[in-house]
């Protein structure tokens, strides 16, 4: 029993931090940012400090996430340090609330310190995997997590979205109260939820006896890595190999509504897809943990990697709303798993000692990706006058990350944890 509770206390984390990630970061803070924030500001120039500010917020994770990673591991911190991060994130989230029409740079940097404590906690959480779960579980449980994001990112999205439809039936004046009180919702709900794990995952004590920051540990852990590369071929070219495919899975997520309102899509078809996808990856994520657990993750991992190859193909030629939901309804079959897949295989290929700094990397290579994806997208869009084209460019990051992840050998999971 004890070993359930455990398990169902950190998935139910991913049901707490996913209401970020889908009402602020995906749905309502870029559409705010624009028609609130920026009001009477050029939009060239809003767009270009929103920029700058997601790509603080990334450069941030990407330099402390290794390191913080280390520390935890020495100093057995990572509940801790995980605690630390999401008290950030969720406290810079409740105050967006606070922010006047007009008050753009004051958004940005809020959203910029929610978004370090979104990442930086993430790290922990995937670190405490290898914890809480045996080598021969860990696909199905890393999939809970995924699903039960998907599901509790879903129905408060959905909750958001219709008090900013319907804001009187929720005793609000407008649409813009609603998305004020949207961040507030979004703090609470990504608190309440954290608890569990909290209470009920636990964190074995370091061989020194207490729990404390290791500075000089952490440094020499950092270096011993560096020194054995050669040790982790596999988990190196399984890093490689993720950032290529998941570059392509993000710029779809990231240049899906862009790419949809270019073809001449509406917002509400959009907005419906998005949901979709939310609802129908809860199931899915639990189907592909299950694939994992019996067949490998790697054949599961091949299957969303060739689904993504379909779905980008079918994209060019989509010109309809019912073709958008079939698209939203493929991606939610298939982007669950590639998710939880990609983290469970991946904690089986490295030091279990060195789960936070190993996942400080893997962490570090999820915020990497998206750059060069939307970029090429851009590129090829910008250069051809056509969207179509562009969004077919990604296809080169999926058969580029197949390429390497043919190299990458699954491991035996039929051992103790």
């Amino acid at each position: 029993m004890t070993q359930r509770r455990q398990t169902w206390s950190w998935a139910m984390y991913d049901w707490a931090n996913s209401a970020f990630a889908t009402t602020v970061m995906a749905g309502f803070f870029p559409l705010f940012f624009k028609l609130y924030w920026s009001q009477g500001v050029e939009v060239t120039q809003t767009t270009y400090y929103l920029g700058v500010g997601n790509s603080i917020a990334s450069l941030v994770v990407v330099i402390l996430a290794p390191i913080l990673g280390a520390m935890a591991d020495t100093g057995a911190l990572r509940k801790r340090m995980l605690a630390a991060f999401a008290c950030l994130g969720l406290l810079a989230t409740g105050a967006l609330y606070l922010v006047e029409a007009g008050m753009w740079p004051f958004a940005i940097l809020l959203y910029a310190i929610a978004v370090v404590g979104f990442s930086g906690a993430n790290t922990f959480y995937d670190a405490l995997l290898v914890i809480i779960s045996a080598v021969s579980t860990r696909h199905r449980v890393s999939a809970l997590g995924f699903a039960l994001g998907y599901l509790g990112g879903g129905l408060l999205f959905l909750v958001n979205v219709l008090m900013y439809l319907f804001p009187h039936r929720f005793g609000l004046t407008d649409g813009t109260e609603a998305i004020r009180w949207s961040f507030v919702t979004v703090a609470l709900w990504w608190a309440v939820f954290s608890i569990p794990i909290f209470l009920w995952v636990d964190e074995p004590v370091p061989a020194s006896g207490r729990r404390r920051v290791d500075f000089a540990g952490t440094f020499a852990a950092l270096a011993q890595t560096a020194r054995n590369l050669r040790h982790y071929r596999g988990a190196w070219l399984f890093l490689l190999a993720y950032w290529l495919y998941i570059d392509g899975v993000d710029t779809i997520v990231r240049m899906a509504v862009d790419y949809g309102l270019n073809i001449g899509l509406g917002q509400e078809s959009l907005i419906i897809a998005l949901l979709m996808v939310q609802f129908i990856g809860f199931p899915a994520a639990l189907v592909f943990g299950r694939l994992g657990e019996r067949y490998g993750a790697r054949r599961g991992i091949w299957i969303a990697i060739w689904a993504y190859v379909g779905v980008t193909v079918f994209a060019y030629f989509m010109d309809s709303a019912i073709e958008l939901y079939t698209l939203a309804a493929v991606i939610g079959l298939v982007q669950g798993g590639i998710q939880a897949l990609s983290r469970s295989m991946f904690s089986q290929l490295i030091p279990p000692e060195k789960s936070a700094e190993f996942f400080g990397f893997y962490n570090v290579v999820g915020k990497a990706a998206a750059v060069f994806g939307p970029f090429l997208m851009g590129l090829v869009t910008l250069s051809t006058g056509n969207p179509r084209i562009g969004i077919l460019s990604i296809l080169v990051l999926f058969f580029a990350g197949m390429l390497v992840f043919r190299k990458v050998r699954e491991p035996d999971t039929n051992q103790p944890a």
